[in-house]
């Protein structure tokens, strides 16, 4: 899955649970498993009758755009391009982690800064986080970020000026920073 210039390890191919090398018949039997057990209708009943196993609408959602995508020869081939590139992005990136950031917390939204050599900011923002999967929540004193998800373990950002790159490393439990971190 791709946000943007960011790149984040969940891949249309983790989301149909399918393998990167699959031939269409497999992701297509994959994908069919998929949407299944994620249907609105049956999540409808699984909420009723309490069966947390069944996925969100969401999941329903990310499964359809997965399929559309990779059930597609052509726009595969472009999305493995484009794969194969963020993942030699972070390859030649600089590793940080959370805790390496600089909070600016300006009311709704708060931003994550790290600054880069040529004076500008590598930068995520809470609701970037929380499309990823990431709960963020603000007391006084600390600012906590925990994941829902834990196959997200980092994600690569790009300088708001250069071409350089980092890859930020999430604590997959449980992450806190002191709110007069500030800029």
């Amino acid at each position: 899955m791709l946000f943007g210039d960011t790149s984040i390890l969940k891949t249309h191919y983790d989301i149909l649970e399918v393998k990167e090398d699959a031939c269409l018949e497999e992701i297509r039997t994959c994908y069919r498993s998929a949407i299944l057990n994620s249907n609105p209708d049956k999540m409808q009943k699984a909420a009723e009758t309490s069966y947390p196993e069944h996925g969100t609408g969401d999941q329903f959602l990310e499964i359809q755009r997965a399929w559309e995508l990779l059930g597609n020869i052509q726009s595969r081939g472009v999305y493995d391009i484009k794969l194969r590139a963020l993942r030699q992005d972070a390859i030649g990136a600089e590793d940080v982690t959370f805790e390496d950031l600089t909070v600016k917390d300006v009311g709704d939204v708060v931003e994550f800064l790290y600054q880069c050599r040529c004076s500008d900011y590598y930068s995520i923002d809470s609701l970037e986080l929380g499309e990823m999967g990431f709960v963020l929540s603000r007391d006084r004193s600390t600012i906590s970020l925990q994941s829902r998800n834990a196959l997200l373990a980092s994600v690569v950002l790009p300088c708001g000026s250069c071409s350089l790159k980092v890859r930020l490393f999430f604590n997959t439990a449980n992450t806190t920073l002191q709110r007069d971190h500030h800029l």
